[in-house]
């Protein structure tokens, strides 16, 4: 397989779970399948794939961060492919905290949902939102609200 043919079907490997998470989080299956920290398996066995015979670059790169040689690194399809697999196997890892997490706090679907397609497209953003809901929700639960925007004078 090329790394094009990598790259472009890597995805399909983690699809199904946001599929689950985002379009069907309350069918049977959606929370066992979720409940397992080995969805992310995928795109971590291809992650580790790309970097093994490229581990001496990799690791020079990152021990000692600066711009050029990770713009360098990231700059070849090798390097893109290394950096979008490693977006799939931590965003699809996050999303499943925030799935399960939600659950258990009891956070109505509608809300999560697309958090969880924030994450999906741009990890942190969506990250750092189901913080901010689950803060503001968990506090209004707590009654605990007033504290959050500050006391009337």
């Amino acid at each position: 397989m090329t790394i094009e043919q990598l790259f472009d079907t890597s995805f399909l490997l983690v699809a199904p779970f946001w599929i689950l998470m985002i379009l069907l989080p309350f069918w049977s299956w959606t929370e066992r399948i979720v409940r397992s920290p080995w969805i992310a398996i995928g795109p971590a066995l291809i992650y580790l794939g790309l970097v093994l015979p490229n581990i001496g670059e990799i690791l020079a790169a990152v021990t000692s961060p600066s711009l050029e040689p990770l713009a360098s690194l990231m700059g070849e399809p090798v390097g893109a492919t290394i950096a979008w697999v490693h977006f799939l196997a931590f965003d699809l890892f996050v999303a499943r905290w925030v799935y399960l997490d939600s659950r258990v706090n009891q956070i109505f679907w509608l809300f999560v949902s697309p958090i969880l397609y924030f994450v999906l497209m741009l990890g942190p953003i969506g990250f750092v939102g189901y913080l901010v809901l689950r803060t503001a929700i968990l506090a209004i639960r707590d009654g605990n609200w007033r504290g959050m925007v500050g006391s009337p004078v």
